[in-house]
């Protein structure tokens, strides 16, 4: 077995993973620090695809890619490596589902890893975690939420389950969308699900909105947007983009209320 790993800068991940996930729709895995995030595929000698449309998207912000042999017993250890993440103090726990949860009384919420869209690792779903439990508890975790970018819907499940409803999740890959549906039914909830280029249509509408996204994308979300949304929870941005990100987004009357910051990533609330 092969594992085929490509490193990059953090403003260049969203680009890197769509052409992976098109390239192994099976799953990729992703792992960060500081300054990179890594994206990883698995095959057989030989059978793994060409990364030079990856390279390509890249560009100047590729830090390497690197190619190695892993133990036939990968497929075993490979499950070791995945604990269960707790989030918001405690409040909710993110695991595979060959492990039970660390905090009996949470939220919990079954993401299987092995489809590399999300699982609740990174810094900025931790902060949305955090902002999405707060604004539950100040009483708004109900009625119509939408998650732009909701990858493997990790966000879209918490905010069901805290009581939001109706929740719409939005990605632009196929593959994010047949995972994001397949973890709402693992998770028991109901969830709608629709294919949007976000970049070039205005997102869907409601009182509270969630992005997880890059700030170019975000950008875009900002220009195309239509209808205000009276909470709005953005993340996926470097701390050096999220001010500007947030004036974008001041041209609709829309203000910071509250920013959380986590080494090189912010995530900001801003409301009507």
């Amino acid at each position: 077995m092969i594992r085929l790993a490509v490193r990059c800068r953090p403003d260049q991940a969203e680009l890197v993973l769509a052409e992976l996930v098109q390239l192994a729709p099976g799953g990729v895995e992703e792992e960060q620090g500081p300054g990179w995030v890594e994206y990883a595929i698995y095959g057989a000698e030989g059978e793994l695809p060409d990364l030079g449309e990856v390279e390509a998207a890249a560009g100047d912000d590729l830090v390497e890619i690197t190619s190695e042999r892993i133990p036939d017993d990968w497929a075993d250890r490979w499950r070791d490596f995945h604990e269960p993440t707790v989030l918001a103090g405690g409040r909710v726990v993110i695991r595979p589902d060959w492990r039970p949860s660390p905090e009996p009384d949470a939220l919990d919420v079954v993401i299987d890893p092995g489809q590399a869209f999300g699982t609740g690792a990174h810094p900025t779903t931790r902060m949305c975690v955090e902002l999405l439990v707060a604004l539950a508890d100040r009483g708004f975790g109900t009625g119509p939420l939408v998650d732009l970018g909701t990858g493997s819907a990790v966000l879209a499940i918490i905010a069901a389950k805290l009581g939001w409803s109706p929740v719409l999740g939005v990605d632009h890959e196929l593959p994010a969308i047949k995972a994001a549906g397949e973890n709402a039914g693992i998770n028991g909830v109901e969830i709608a699900f629709e294919r949007k280029n976000l970049r070039a249509e205005a997102a869907p509408s409601a009182p509270t909105v969630v992005a997880n996204l890059t700030a170019p994308v975000l950008r875009d979300v900002a220009a195309n947007l239509a209808e205000p949304p009276e909470r709005l929870i953005l993340s996926g941005l470097l701390t050096g983009e999220a001010q500007e990100v947030a004036d974008g987004f001041g041209a609709h009357g829309l203000a910071v209320a509250e920013r959380l910051d986590s080494g090189d990533w912010s995530a900001l609330l801003l409301t009507a």
